[in-house]
C-alpha cells in the first residue's frame, strides 16, 4: 500500500495531528509512518502518549538555546537521511512552525507530494506572527494538496494563484482534538489547581509565548496581570508558563507572591483543556487557543495585533487587543463586569470546525493517490 508519512515536531502540531494520525492509521488505503522531529520535546511527547501515537520515526533535534536556522538544518539534514532510506508516497506537514516547512522542503528535493494540513491562513504581514506567517507561505509553495480549515483561508489560497482543485476545505483538526478529549475529565497533577477546580472561583486563563511578544511588551503583560490579580481577588488567574526562560523572566516578576494568581509548568494536553472548559475568560497570544476556546464557549482576548485567524473575530468570539498594558487591564476589567458584553462573545458560533476535519483530511490524500473520492467539505 502506499505509504504516508505524517511529520511533526511541536505540541501545537502534535494535537491537530492527533486526530489525523489516527484515522489514517485506521484507513484501509494505506501505511502511515509517523515521523516526529522533537522540535518540542516533553510537550510533544505527551500529546503523542494521550493520544496513543507511537512515532515510527524520531529524529530528536531538539538542543537547548538552538535557533530557528538550526532547527531547520537540523530537521531537513534528518529528512534527507530518512527519506533516502524510507521514501513515503505522500508527506503529510501541519500549519506553520519550522518543522512543516522543513519537512515540506525536505520532500520536494525528494520529488515526494506534500500535503499542507491548516493551509491558507494569512495575517498580511510577513513579519508577525514571526517566522510563522513566512513559513506557511513557502510551505503553500511546495504542497501538492492544501487542506484549508476555512472558506477565508481557501479564498487566500485562490487569491496567491493556488489551483481550486487542489484545496480541499476540511475544517480544523483543532476541534476534533478538543472534542475528543475534553470530556474526559482529566485529572490536574497540580493539586493547586484540583483545589480551584472544586472552589468554583472565576478563572482568567492567560497563555503568552509568541516570539514577537517577547521583551517589554511581555513585561506589560506581567504588570497588567498584577493589577487586574489585585483589583479582582476573587478572581483566579492561571498562567501555565512556558518552558522558554525569555518569557518566564518578562512575565513573571511582576505577579510572583500573588495570592490569586496561580502559576504552573504547561499543562498536558488533556489537563488544558480540562482547564480550558473551566476557565472563565482566556487571554493569549496563542493560535491554536482562538480555535479551540470558541467551541467550549469562552471569550477570548488576543495578545496581538493582527491574526491569521479572523474568523472569530468576525463571528464576535475574539477580540484583538495587542499588548499595551492599560488595554489589557480594561479589557479583562470589561469582560467582567458588563455581563451583555461577555454574553455576546461567549454565546458566538465557531466557524473552525465540526469534528470531522480528519475524516475529510484522508478522503482528499485517498483522492490525491488516487484511491478513493473527496466527500462534502466543512461549510457545504
Amino acid at each position: 500500500m502506499p505509504v504516508v508519512m505524517p511529520i511533526f515536531g511541536t505540541r501545537p502540531e502534535a494535537i491537530k495531528m492527533a486526530p489525523i494520525v489516527t484515522a489514517l492509521q485506521e484507513s484501509p488505503h494505506f501505511d502511515c509512518f509517523v515521523t516526529v522531529t522533537g522540535q518540542h520535546r516533553e510537550m510533544l511527547d505527551q500529546v503523542n502518549e494521550i493520544f496513543g501515537i507511537v512515532p515510527d520515526h524520531d529524529l530528536n533535534i531538539l538542543k537547548q538555546g538552538q535557533s530557528l536556522s538550526a532547527i531547520m538544518t537540523r530537521t531537513i539534514d534528518g529528512l534527507d537521511m530518512l527519506f533516502a532510506t524510507n521514501k513515503p508516497d505522500v508527506v503529510v506537514v501541519q500549519g506553520d512552525t519550522t518543522t512543516s516547512t522543513a519537512g515540506a522542503i525536505a520532500a520536494f528535493y525528494h520529488g515526494i507530494p506534500v500535503v499542507h494540513v491548516e493551509a491558507g491562513l494569512r495575517s498580511g504581514n510577513l513579519f508577525s506572527p514571526f517566522p510563522e506567517e513566512a513559513n506557511r507561505k513557502i510551505t503553500s509553495q511546495i504542497a501538492s494538496l492544501h487542506l484549508a480549515p476555512t472558506s477565508v483561508s481557501k479564498a487566500n489560497l485562490l487569491a496567491e494563484g493556488v489551483n481550486a482543485a487542489d484545496i480541499v476545505v476540511t475544517g480544523n483538526s483543532v476541534i476534533d482534538a478538543l472534542l475528543t478529549t475534553v470530556g474526559k475529565d482529566i485529572p490536574f497533577t497540580d493539586p493547586q489547581l484540583e483545589e480551584l477546580a472544586a472552589s468554583g472561583r472565576k478563572i482568567l486563563l492567560v497563555t503568552t509565548h509568541r516570539r514577537e511578544n517577547q521583551g517589554d511588551a511581555m513585561r506589560g503583560v506581567g504588570r497588567a496581570l498584577a493589577r487586574i490579580a489585585d483589583a479582582e481577588p476573587e478572581l483566579v488567574i492561571v498562567l501555565p508558563a512556558h518552558k522558554n526562560p525569555v518569557v518566564r523572566e518578562a512575565v513573571l516578576p511582576a505577579i510572583e507572591g500573588k495570592p490569586n494568581v496561580v502559576v504552573t509548568e504547561p499543562l498536558a494536553y488533556g489537563e488544558f483543556t480540562r482547564m480550558l472548559a473551566l476557565a472563565h475568560i482566556v487571554l493569549t497570544d496563542s493560535g491554536g487557543v482562538q480555535e479551540e476556546a470558541p467551541s467550549l464557549g469562552k471569550p477570548v482576548l488576543v495578545m496581538r495585533d493582527n491574526t491569521e485567524r479572523p474568523e472569530a473575530v468576525d463571528a464576535g468570539t475574539v477580540t484583538l487587543i495587542g499588548t499595551d498594558e492599560e488595554r489589557i487591564v480594561k479589557e479583562v476589567d470589561r469582560l467582567l463586569h458588563d455581563q451583555y458584553h461577555f454574553d455576546s462573545m461567549a454565546n458566538a458560533v465557531n466557524p473552525y470546525g465540526d469534528g470531522k476535519a480528519s475524516e475529510r483530511t484522508v478522503a482528499a490524500v485517498a483522492h490525491l493517490l488516487n484511491l478513493g473520492d473527496r466527500i462534502s467539505e466543512f461549510g457545504q
